[in-house]
């Protein structure tokens, strides 16, 4: 049995955010060799004069929205009531029980503008408890726990 032929690069599951009850998302782990790429492909490379020698640095912008594109793959149950509590938001007049949209651009702003939801999608992320057996996973820590897909 060869080990290469087991491992899988990525998997994905729902997992329910804690504290914001029927709010799920659907996150997928990254195995090293991606996160390693995706930190590549973030990284920008300048001349810097004083030192001579050339500088990497991490485009942050760039990382976040190639990060968020990579590990969160969908949502379901994310009110406005919810949303409120997670990042500044003015509600005005509609209802907070109107649920947001799942898109890149809303995971993108909720991962870059919500220090709590990007702390959670890091410790989900890259616990491998979260993405075992089957297709469903098995975690169950306080992070959130996993949840069937519907």
């Amino acid at each position: 049995m060869e080990l290469k032929k087991l491992m899988v690069d990525s998997k994905s599951t729902w997992i329910d955010f804690p504290g914001l009850d029927g709010f799920s998302v659907q996150v997928t782990n990254l195995s090293r060799k991606e996160l390693t790429s995706l930190r590549k492909n973030c990284t920008v490379q300048k001349f810097d004069r004083k030192s001579r020698a050339i500088t990497e640095t991490l485009d942050e912008d760039k990382f976040i929205e190639e990060f968020s594109k990579s590990v969160v793959q969908g949502w379901k149950g994310l009110t406005l009531a919810h949303l409120e509590t997670l990042v500044l938001i003015d509600m005005g007049e509609q209802d907070p029980t109107t649920e947001v949209d799942y898109s890149e651009d809303n995971a993108e702003q909720l991962v870059s503008n919500s220090t709590e939801f990007d702390t959670w999608l890091n410790e989900v992320v890259f616990d491998l408890d979260n993405f075992r057996g089957g297709s469903k996973g098995r975690g169950t820590k306080p992070t959130g726990k996993t949840v069937q897909q519907s």
